[in-house]
């Protein structure tokens, strides 16, 4: 028979209850490595010389299609190291590719997975530099472009060319040339220095609002597409109702040509009587104004059903005085 727990030893029952809550707690924070609450799935792993904008929970795409999502971005010696989980099954040949891309106009990237080649690709396996490509990311490029501006020394690189061009005026034509074009450029350069810093600044400045407008490009290109594609399918609606109008104009053009004989009297005798209503037409408003009382006192007269309420003024029948008449002849007072 079991003992209840208030007999039992309270040790084990709360060392028993401390090792279920780490072990609830480690579930949740390890919630998202399970198989039963991320799908399943199987990872890979690729290499990648650079990781540009990838990071963890970044798509993963065969042909378009998002077939799960990157698992882990990290440092591997001299090269990263990105892990991914494909929930979808695909056959990954040992020629397998992959390659960051990009997904939007301000740099968003996902991981493109292009299987090829004979057998299975082992998750254990790497796809190796040679089969991934990195993407070259033109906000970065902007940002290093200002920063190296920025520190280079105009003044000192034209003296510079100026003296290289100084040193080497007694060479052949051809070096004094190419040595003259040099020192111009540097001049020009030196005398653009502020236009080219601003330039680059607000290079950076646009490329800066376009990343923090990422959502709003996204929706407003998606709304984009949209619209067309509403217009693409109403195309044939639109067009069947224009020849549909054309179609009923051509066909009252022929009615009325067909029945021109008939028309013109009906015309012809329509304008008489719109000639005669309007050359009676005060006589025509006298007769409406004067029926409109006679109606309204005609409907208040027959308006209690199948009998009628009138009223006659006697006024004038009233009976006179009794004339008192003789009485006969014979007869008893």
């Amino acid at each position: 028979m079991l003992k209840p727990f208030r007999e039992r030893d309270p040790v084990p029952i709360g060392l028993t209850g401390l090792a279920l809550m780490l072990v609830m707690v480690f579930l949740a924070f390890h919630a998202a490595s399970l198989p039963l609450l991320n799908g399943g799935g199987t990872t890979y792993r690729a290499d990648f010389t650079q990781a540009g904008n990838i990071k963890k929970d970044s798509e993963v795409r065969v042909a378009g299609v998002k077939v799960g999502k990157v698992t882990s971005v990290g440092l591997d010696g001299d090269h990263v190291l990105v892990k991914f989980r494909m929930k979808k099954q695909s056959d990954l040949g040992t020629l397998t590719r992959a390659s960051i891309r990009i997904k939007t106009l301000v740099g968003a990237e996902y991981l493109a997975i292009e299987p090829d080649g004979p057998g299975t690709l082992s998750p254990s396996t790497d796809i190796p530099v040679s089969r991934t490509d990195s993407p070259f990311a033109i906000q970065d490029a902007f940002g290093d472009l200002s920063k190296t501006v920025d520190r280079i020394n105009t003044d000192q690189l034209a003296k510079a060319f100026d003296t290289l061009s100084d040193t080497f005026k007694d060479t052949p034509d051809n070096v004094q040339s190419a040595l003259t074009g040099l020192s111009r450029l540097s001049q020009t350069v030196a005398s653009r220095d502020q236009q080219l810093q601003d330039l680059l600044t607000h290079a950076g400045n646009v490329t800066d609002v376009l990343a923090k407008r990422n959502a709003q490009l996204t929706m407003l290109i998606s709304d984009g597409d949209l619209v067309l594609q509403t217009l693409n399918q109403r195309r044939q609606i639109i067009d069947q109702l224009l020849k549909s109008t054309s179609d009923l104009s051509a066909q009252l053009s022929g009615l009325v040509q067909d029945n021109r004989a008939a028309l013109k009297p009906l015309l012809t005798n329509v304008q008489g009587v719109i000639s005669v209503l309007q050359k009676d037409s005060a006589q025509l408003y006298r007769t409406v104004q004067t029926l409109g009382p006679f109606v309204r006192v005609f409907t208040n007269t027959l308006g209690n059903g199948h009998w009628f309420d009138t009223y006659i003024d006697t006024t004038g029948l009233q009976p006179g005085p009794r004339v008192p008449t003789m009485p006969a002849a014979g007869a008893s007072k």
